[in-house]
């Protein structure tokens, strides 16, 4: 399925790079539509999408805790931006606690982008960036800034003791934060992006830990809680039925 669609991802401006990972977009082929298995990578997406089928829409969606079934209708085209746990807060000013494994339609002309934007995915990328920059008031705590910066630079190997050592904020502060804005506590989201590395070992037929799992057993079970299947399994990925979007263009 991967090598059927036209997928494209941007890294973003420095200036935005705080607040969003990537600009993505996915076209499906056409033909039947076929069900695939998205994995959780820890991103909060901003969807714009339409198909034959389907008119345009814009979908907020939250952090996902385990794998969802999805069906890829054909010729949908998709523009997204993925963003950062920093621009819940500070870009939206909103929490998406209760869209764990969830998401919600965003209102017409959000973020002013209309059907027509999705023609060119350089200039829809490039007046999101305008309007994101538009949106940015006031700078992080100082605090969220060094969590944030160390639990994606460690892939989320670091304990939440460490990593509340390192902000200068405690333990309980940041559980706090993390449930009551994004739903799920701290060491949840660090196991995923932990899986979201090991997919990209996975893929390359790694079938042992190399993100400082305690033990193999302490790795299966991670992969089969976040993906519904064991690493070997996975790793196989038959009919290319599990889709990662944040690493589908690393082979």
């Amino acid at each position: 399925m991967a090598g059927q669609l036209e997928y494209k991802i941007i890294k973003p401006d420095s200036s935005i790079a705080g607040y969003v990972e990537s600009f993505w977009k996915l076209k499906t082929p056409s033909g039947e539509p076929k069900n695939i298995i998205v994995l959780p990578d820890g991103r909060i997406d901003i969807i714009f999408s339409f198909s034959d089928t389907q008119p345009f829409r814009a979908v907020l969606l939250g952090l996902e805790t385990e794998a969802s079934k999805t069906l890829m209708e054909p010729q949908r085209t998709m523009f997204a931006v993925s963003l950062r746990l920093l621009a819940v807060e500070y870009l939206l000013e909103d929490s998406v606690s209760s869209l764990l494994n969830d998401g919600r339609l965003l209102p017409e002309g959000f973020w002013d982008i209309a059907k027509e934007d999705l023609s060119d995915f350089d200039s829809f990328c490039n007046k999101i960036t305008r309007k994101i920059q538009s949106l940015i008031k006031t700078p992080p705590d100082n605090r969220k800034l060094r969590l944030f910066d160390q639990i994606y630079a460690s892939n989320g190997r670091l304990t939440v003791k460490e990593l509340s050592e390192t902000a200068g904020w405690s333990s309980r502060q940041i559980n706090r934060y993390f449930s009551q804005q994004f739903g799920l506590p701290l060491k949840t989201y660090c196991s995923i992006l932990r899986f979201r590395a090991s997919f990209e070992h996975l893929k390359e037929g790694k079938l042992f830990p190399e993100q400082d799992f305690a033990d193999q057993a302490h790795f299966i079970r991670d992969v089969k809680k976040f993906s519904g299947v064991p690493p070997k399994e996975l790793s196989q990925n038959k009919n290319d039925r599990f889709i990662q979007f944040s690493t589908m263009n690393k082979k």
